[in-house]
C-alpha cells in the first residue's frame, strides 16, 4: 500500500482496499488494463495526477504485487509498467464500477475521457448476446485500437488490425457517438470520421448503452 495506512481489519474487503484503495490507484490500473504503458503515457491518460503522486501509486501497486516493471530491449531501453496476474484480476472490479457509475446521477460526459477508459467502458457495456461479427478499428487521437465482436464475444486490443469498420476522432466525441441516442449518420456528422457500411456501423454502436 503506497500511503502506509491500513484499515487494520481482518475483513477481506478492507484488505483489498489496503492494497488498491488509495486515490488514483484503480485509475492507474485502468490505464494498463489493455497492455503495458510508459510513465508518460500513463500521465497522458490521467491528466489530473501529478508526477509525484503517479510515482507513489506505481510504487505502492508494485509493492502490492499488482504492477510490475519491465524494460524494452535495445535500442529503445524504455521502462514499461504492466499489470501482473493479480492486476489483471481487477477487471471485474472496474467493470462493476463502470456499470454502477453509469446508473448514478451526476455523470458529466463532457469531462476528460482517456482512450483506455472509453475502450474499457465499451468492454463493460457491450451487449454480447446480440453481437454480430464486427471487425472495428478505432483511432482516438494518437492511440489505435482493434475491436472484434461476435455472438457472446467482445475483444479489444491496442494497435491496428484488419477491419471492415473504421472510426476516428476525439475520445469525448467518440463516446457521444457510441452512447448517444441518435443514428450514426447524424451523430457522427462533423464529430468523428467513419469508413464502412453505415448499417453495420450503426448495428455495432447499438451494442452499447450506459443505461
Amino acid at each position: 500500500m503506497s500511503s502506509g495506512r491500513s484499515y487494520e481489519e481482518g475483513c477481506i474487503a478492507a484488505h483489498a482496499l489496503d492494497l488498491i484503495g488509495d486515490r488514483w490507484a484503480l485509475l492507474v490500473v485502468r490505464e494498463m488494463m489493455l497492455g503495458p504503458r510508459r510513465f508518460g503515457a500513463l500521465r497522458e491518460g490521467l491528466p489530473g495526477i501529478s508526477a509525484n503522486v503517479l510515482t507513489q501509486r506505481l510504487e505502492g501497486l508494485e509493492a502490492a504485487g499488482v504492477v510490475a516493471r519491465e524494460q524494452m530491449p535495445e535500442p529503445a531501453k524504455v521502462q514499461l509498467y504492466r499489470l501482473t496476474e493479480a492486476g489483471l484480476g481487477l477487471w471485474p472490479v472496474l467493470r462493476a464500477l463502470c456499470i454502477w457509475g453509469a446508473r448514478q446521477p451526476g455523470h458529466d460526459p463532457r469531462l476528460f475521457i482517456s482512450p483506455s477508459a472509453l475502450m474499457l467502458s465499451m468492454r463493460a457495456t457491450c451487449a454480447r448476446a446480440r453481437a454480430a461479427e464486427h471487425r472495428v478499428a478505432m483511432r482516438l487521437g494518437e492511440e489505435s485500437f482493434t475491436i472484434r465482436t461476435g455472438p457472446g464475444r467482445f475483444k479489444v486490443e491496442r494497435g491496428n488490425g484488419p477491419a471492415t469498420l473504421q472510426f476516428s476522432g476525439g475520445t469525448n466525441a467518440m463516446a457521444a457517438a457510441v452512447y448517444g441516442p441518435q443514428p450514426l449518420t447524424v451523430t457522427a456528422q462533423g464529430l468523428i470520421g467513419f469508413e464502412g457500411d453505415p448499417e453495420e456501423g450503426q448495428a455495432f454502436f447499438d451494442l452499447f448503452a450506459l443505461r
